[in-house]
């Protein structure tokens, strides 16, 4: 179980940290943030398939063609905690070093749209974390349906 997490791990980490960067660097000036909003929960997606093609394998490969239910979960939670340090380093990255200015930004783009109340402080360890929690749930959530489909007793 390990080698498969580690494999579909580390590949889901790799895409998920170049398609975010990619998606930061170019979208952050040439799209709104409702669109960049939309572009990191595509990124996000398509970085976490790797849990299905994870635990595919596991079952395939590794498990002569079996797998129970919550192994399945264990094998895809752990993917997609890999995916969201992947995503999350990009995003600290992005936030730290290449666009300090980020929170500032965004914060006068909510005012400017009447939206202030929506302001909440946020710094890019914490958006690290929010990031890595939001990419967990969501992997827990692909993890149960590849999971029910992929189970095999």
């Amino acid at each position: 179980m390990k080698q498969t997490v580690l494999k579909y791990g580390l590949y889901g980490l790799l895409t998920g940290f170049i398609i975010f960067t990619i998606h930061l660097v170019i979208g952050i000036n040439n799209f709104d943030y409702s669109t960049n909003e939309i572009l990191g929960y595509v990124s996000i997606f398509l970085s976490l398939s790797f849990i299905y093609f994870g635990i595919k394998h596991y079952r395939d490969h590794i498990n002569n063609g079996m797998i129970s239910l919550g192994k399945a979960i264990v094998i895809g939670i752990l993917i997609s905690l890999l995916v969201g340090l992947g995503i999350a380093m990009a995003d600290f990255i992005y936030t730290k070093f290449i666009n300090p200015s980020f929170f500032s930004d965004f914060e006068k783009a909510l005012i400017d749209q009447g939206k202030a109340d929506e302001i909440f402080e946020m710094t890019s360890t914490t958006a690290a974390v929010f990031m890595l929690t939001l990419v967990t749930i969501i992997g827990f959530i692909i993890s149960l349906i590849s999971a029910l489909i992929l189970q095999r007793k």
